[in-house]
C-alpha cells in the first residue's frame, strides 16, 4: 500500500471514530474508544484488552490496559446507539452497489482460555469447527452481493450461567437477563429488525437455527421468508398424501409422514439438475439439486391447510447420499436457476462477519467494504475479563 492510500485509510478511519464519538456520551471517551477501534484493526490474534494495549501504547501498556478496560466494561455507553450510528454510515455505502437483498442469522465464537468471561463454556465453537471453551454471539446482518452489515449482535447466555445468579452478579450480567436459547435470541433479533423498518431480503439461516420450527413459524408470521438449513430427519408430508397429524417430538410414527432424507433418496433421476456458480474471481463451481414443494409435519408448523413451501436438497457429484437440504418460503415461481444464490449468499456474508472480528485491518476493508471499523466483536465481549 502506497503512502498516499496509506494516509487516506487513516483519514477514513479518524472520520469513521470521530462519528462514534458522538454517541458514546463524555469527550473523555474518544481516547479510549479511538485506540479500542485501532486495536481491533490492527495484527494479532488477540483481540482483548490487555494485547490490545500493548499494540496502541506499549510505552505504558499498564495505564493503556485500564483505560481500555473501563472503556469497555464498565462505560455506561450504548451498543444500540454505536450500532445504529454504523447503520447510519455504512447502509447506504453497501446500498449503493444494490438494494439489502437477505437478512442472515448466525452466530459467532471466540475461543477463551479462562472461566470468568460471560456466557464462556464448553460449546461448538465455529471459528474451531469443534467443541470447545469459547463464548457466542448470536448475529443478524442485511446483506447484498458487495458486502454485509452486522445490525445486530447478542450473547448467547447458556443455560449453565444463567442459572447461576452469583456466577452472573459477579460477572455484571444485569439481573434481568435470563435464558434464551439461541433460535429465540434470533427471532428476536429478527422482530427488531422488523419493527425498526430495516430494508427487507428474505432470511437465511444454517441448519443449527433452521431446525428450530419456531423460529421458521415466527418468521412467517412476521413476514419474512426464509432459506432455512435443515438436518435430514426433519419430518415432512409425503407429496400427493394426505397430512394427517403432526408427529410427536421424537416419534416417527405417522404413516404418511416421511423424513427429508428418504424423500430426497425416492427422487427419480430427471428431478436433480446441475447448478454452477461462481464465487467473486474464483473458478466456476457446480453441484446437483433438486427441488420440491412440500409440507412441513410439526405440531409448531400446524394450521388447519398446511402452507407448502420448497424443499431444496443439494447432492453432489460422487456423494452416496444427499449432503444438504433447506427449507424455504419463497415464492412458488421462483426459477430453479437462481436457487443457489440464497444458501452460498448466506456463506459468503457469514464468512465475511467472521473475519470483520479476526482479520487485521487491510483485509477487513476488502472483505466488508467500508464494514471493517465496525465495533461488533466488542458488542460480544464487553463483559469479558480477558
Amino acid at each position: 500500500m502506497g503512502l498516499r492510500a496509506t494516509k487516506d485509510v487513516e483519514s477514513r478511519f479518524d472520520r469513521y471514530v470521530q462519528a462514534l464519538v458522538g454517541v458514546i456520551g463524555h469527550q473523555d471517551r474518544a481516547g479510549p474508544m479511538r485506540d479500542y477501534c485501532l486495536g481491533l484493526v490492527m495484527p494479532g490474534e488477540r483481540k482483548s484488552v490487555e494485547p490490545m494495549a500493548a499494540i496502541t501504547a506499549p510505552e505504558r501498556t499498564a495505564a493503556q490496559h485500564q483505560s481500555l478496560l473501563h472503556f469497555v466494561g464498565q462505560g455506561p455507553w450504548s451498543d444500540k446507539n454505536v450500532l445504529a450510528k454504523i447503520r447510519e454510515m455504512v447502509l447506504p455505502e453497501i446500498e449503493r452497489h444494490g438494494p439489502i437483498e437477505a437478512w442472515i442469522i448466525d452466530d459467532t465464537s471466540f475461543p477463551k482460555q479462562g472461566q470468568h468471561s460471560v456466557g464462556v463454556a464448553h460449546q461448538y465453537c465455529g471459528q474451531l469447527g469443534k467443541q470447545a471453551n469459547c463464548q457466542v454471539a448470536v448475529t443478524l446482518s442485511i446483506a447484498n452481493h458487495h458486502a454485509s452489515l452486522p445490525v445486530a449482535y447478542r450473547l448467547y447466555l447458556p443455560k449453565s450461567w444463567a442459572e447461576d445468579q452469583a456466577r452472573c452478579a459477579k460477572a455484571g450480567v444485569p439481573a434481568e437477563i435470563s435464558f434464551k436459547t439461541k433460535p429465540e435470541l434470533a427471532l428476536e433479533q429478527i422482530r427488531w429488525a422488523c419493527e425498526s423498518g430495516l430494508p427487507r431480503g428474505f432470511g437465511l439461516v444454517d441448519a443449527g437455527y433452521g431446525h428450530d420450527s419456531k423460529l421458521r413459524t415466527g418468521m412467517t408470521e412476521l413476514g419474512v421468508p426464509y432459506v432455512a438449513g435443515i438436518q435430514p430427519q426433519t419430518l415432512v408430508w409425503a407429496p400427493r398424501k394426505r397430512p394427517g397429524r403432526a408427529p410427536k417430538k421424537g416419534r416417527r410414527d405417522e404413516p404418511n409422514a416421511i423424513s427429508v432424507k428418504d424423500l430426497a433418496l425416492k427422487l427419480r433421476a430427471k428431478e436433480w439438475h446441475t447448478i454452477k456458480w461462481r464465487e467473486g474471481s474464483d473458478e466456476w463451481l457446480s453441484s446437483r439439486f433438486a427441488r420440491v414443494r412440500v409440507c412441513v409435519a410439526s405440531g409448531h408448523e400446524a394450521r388447519s391447510k398446511p402452507n407448502k413451501e420448497w424443499l431444496l436438497i443439494e447432492w453432489p457429484e460422487g456423494e452416496d447420499e444427499p449432503t444438504k437440504y433447506w427449507l424455504s418460503t419463497l415464492p412458488k415461481n421462483i426459477p430453479f436457476a437462481i436457487w443457489w444464490m440464497p444458501p452460498n449468499c448466506a456463506g459468503a456474508s457469514s464468512a465475511t462477519i467472521r473475519s470483520s472480528s479476526k482479520r487485521s485491518g487491510s483485509d477487513t476493508l476488502k472483505d466488508a467494504g467500508g464494514v471493517a471499523f465496525t465495533t461488533t466483536p466488542r458488542c460480544a465481549s464487553r463483559l469479558t475479563d480477558s
